[in-house]
């Protein structure tokens, strides 16, 4: 039996790698292969974040961006409550690339900030946000980071019984959302299964004011009517339903498993309005994803494992202004990888691997047939390794990436580019109470299909949309140095960098209002702004810091006290505020556990961002005040019972995000309730 399992691993690797090849080459499209860092995530030499178990529960949002935004250094890019995406260290977009069990989610919430990401926080078991060399196993481009969602869709391991699962059941009074998450998993002998799924239903979001701040709107839109109309109290359009469902299969052995895996998602969501009574946009998202994923243990003399992940990606979605198909975004991708851990080699033990991407994007105009984006066929492919090492007490770790892209949009000559990063770093563990850690990158990027070649008027961002051909690699060299203390209960953590990022792009207004024709515009008449690519010198500087400490600790339980704060500051080198950076955060949490039973208070002050960039406007400070608590009940009947609630903005601020495209016309969710029973059995 254990050599038939051997020889299905190495028979099905070797069919669907050359069945994958013949794919790419026939279509032109791109592939991807990449490999798991073996270090573990407590031996990382640079700053790591993981969310997982009770934890996740009480933090899962409605997007990863929401998720995450409480977690230092990173913050959401929404675009209204429907969309949400990671910003970390003020990157985001490519700069931040979110994977879904390793392997890119190839959607389209990288090319701009109005598309949803389609992996799904509800489902995942834990979330890993990565930075430093680890990320060059991910992709070049990931300056700001890696997001990594596990959900164990494909099992890697046989569960201990036959039929095991989960039951959850939410209920957000700030939209009177509810949202029902189920999965299921077992196996015997040699086979595991997995399914889940979840439905999402959620109406108009409440906040705490007027959506629109008419005089900040009008400062960078002077075209829009003297009236408006602004709702108070709810954001018009923006309820939203989703619904997900996933099934996998694995078999495993003691050589390692291989594993298959299906995935529906579909999501239909509004964006929030500019008062002018014209368009009332809607988003409808569909995509299909199938996945294979397989490892060899010991597969040679010296090597640990041999991993393969391979997926295929049906992305689309369709903007529909008043009910009317609009613009139309389809992206079909294969990604592969293929990821090699040797054992120790002369004190170096890493990973090295392939990664090949193939993808085939476009955006069209349904209602006139033009290209925002002509039909772009892109391959790439990329070669990598991450070695660690030790020297006395110090922890190191190098890594290196090469990438060749080439990008063959129709009616443009083919575009090719050739980005090289490379990253090392260092953990000083100087006793057991005190470390020190120091990184050093050098990543580049390849601009993206809309950044090169947009060119119309995008319904969902209410802009006119210009690439630019003629950009080339950005390159981002990024210094960062930690320090961490742990000794009796008091833990501090801080965290400095330095991002010198040149030829950086970026998509900015520059100042001129077109018709959605690109014609000149009318006088008296509203208009859209034109929305350029450019690039420029950069620089990124900030911290994230945390001094956690105990206040009590007796038969009542266990109170500790966590002051935190965080900062993000982008200009141009020849002058200018990057646009859309967080602004300066800090408070305090305050956590009780007493057995079974946890609760924390969060205050967060987040001050104004006077530095929001050309033809953009200032966001006002905040002061945010979260409340949440869970409590479980164990084995009853073999069944455990996690019962949570959050209380969430509870001063019913009004608040502006810097971050968001849309924050003069969608401020973040005001008062609300969370419940929410979660049962494992």
């Amino acid at each position: 039996m254990k050599n038939r399992i051997t020889w299905f691993f190495v028979a099905s690797s070797f069919v669907a790698s050359n069945a994958m090849a013949k794919d790419a080459v026939q279509t032109l499209e791109t592939v991807e292969v990449i490999a798991t860092l073996p270090t573990k995530t407590n031996a990382l030499t640079t700053p790591v974040t993981v969310l997982s178990e009770d934890e996740l529960r009480l933090k899962v949002g409605h997007s990863i961006g929401e998720t995450l935004k409480n977690e230092l250094g990173i913050t959401s890019q929404s675009f209204g409550p429907g969309v949400g995406t990671p910003v970390i260290r003020g990157q985001s977009g490519p700069r931040v690339r979110v994977l879904n069990n390793g392997i890119g989610g190839n959607d389209a919430s990288a090319i701009s900030p109005d598309h949803a990401s389609s992996v799904e926080p509800l489902l995942a078991e834990r979330i890993e946000v990565l930075r430093g060399p680890a990320t060059l196993l991910y992709g070049s481009g990931a300056i700001g980071g890696v997001v990594n969602v596990i959900d164990n869709r494909i099992p890697e391991k046989l569960p201990e019984k036959l039929l095991g699962g989960a039951l959850e059941q939410r209920f957000d009074s700030v939209s009177n959302e509810t949202a029902t998450t189920m999965k299921a998993e077992g196996g015997k002998d040699h086979i595991a299964y997995h399914i889940d799924g979840f439905f999402r239903d959620r109406g108009n979001v409440d906040i705490g004011g007027n959506a629109i701040d008419i005089n900040a709107a009008r400062q960078v839109d002077p075209t829009l009517p003297d009236v408006l109309q602004n709702s108070k109290g709810f954001i018009n359009n923006s309820s939203s339903d989703a619904i997900s469902g996933s099934a996998g299969l694995s078999l495993i052995g003691d050589p390692g498993f291989a594993g298959i895996s299906i995935n529906r998602l579909e999501n239909n969501y509004g964006i929030a309005p500019d008062g002018t009574g014209g368009e009332i946009t809607r988003i409808d998202l569909k995509q299909s994803k199938y996945d294979f994923k397989s490892e060899l243990k010991n597969p040679f003399a010296f090597a640990e494992s041999l991993r393969m992940k391979l997926g295929y990606t049906d992305y689309q979605h369709t903007e529909v202004p008043n009910g009317v198909a609009a613009a139309f975004f389809t992206n079909k991708t294969y990604e592969s990888r293929l990821e090699l851990t040797h054992k120790p080699i002369a004190g170096l033990h890493g990973a090295l691997g392939f990664q090949a991407i193939a993808s085939d994007f476009a955006a069209i105009d349904k209602e006139t047939g033009d290209h925002i984006v002509p039909r772009s066929l892109t391959n790439s492919y990329g070669v990598f390794q991450v070695e660690s090492f030790n020297l006395g007490a110090f922890n190191n770790q190098l890594g290196w990436r090469v990438e060749d892209t080439t990008i063959a949009p129709e009616g443009v000559n083919n575009l090719n580019y050739l980005p090289v990063s490379a990253s090392a770093s260092s953990l000083w563990k100087i006793n057991d109470q005190n470390s020190v850690n120091l990184a050093m990158t050098r990543s580049q990027r390849a601009p993206q299909v809309q950044e090169l070649l947009a060119n119309g008027y995008h319904d969902a961002t209410r802009s006119f949309e210009v690439g630019n051909i003629n950009l080339h690699e950005e390159t981002s060299y990024n210094l960062d140095l930690g320090y961490k203390f742990n000794a009796n209960g008091f833990r501090a953590e801080l965290d400095l960098f330095h991002n010198w990022a040149n030829d950086y792009i970026y998509q900015q207004r520059n100042g001129v209002f077109v018709t959605e024709d690109g014609d000149v515009c009318p006088a008296h008449t509203p208009c859209s702004p034109v929305v350029e690519s450019r690039q420029a010198n950069a620089t990124f500087m900030g911290y994230e810091s945390k001094l956690i400490f105990p206040l009590m600790e007796n038969h009542y339980g266990l109170v500790d006290l966590t002051l935190f704060s965080d900062y993000t500051r982008g200009q141009f080198v020849n002058g200018g505020d990057v646009p859309r950076m967080p602004p300066l955060r800090f408070g305090f949490q305050l956590d009780h556990n007493k057995g079974d039973w946890n609760s924390n208070l969060r205050l967060t002050r987040g001050e104004a961002q006077d530095h929001p960039g050309n033809f953009d406007t200032a966001t006002a400070g905040y002061v945010q005040l979260n409340l949440s608590t869970q409590y479980l009940i164990k084995q009853i009947k073999d069944v455990d019972v996690l019962v949570f609630a959050k209380a969430n903005n509870l001063l019913d601020e009004n608040i502006r995000n810097s971050t968001s495209y849309l924050r003069n016309f969608a401020p973040e969710p005001g008062r609300g309730g969370e419940i929410g029973v979660r049962v494992n059995y």
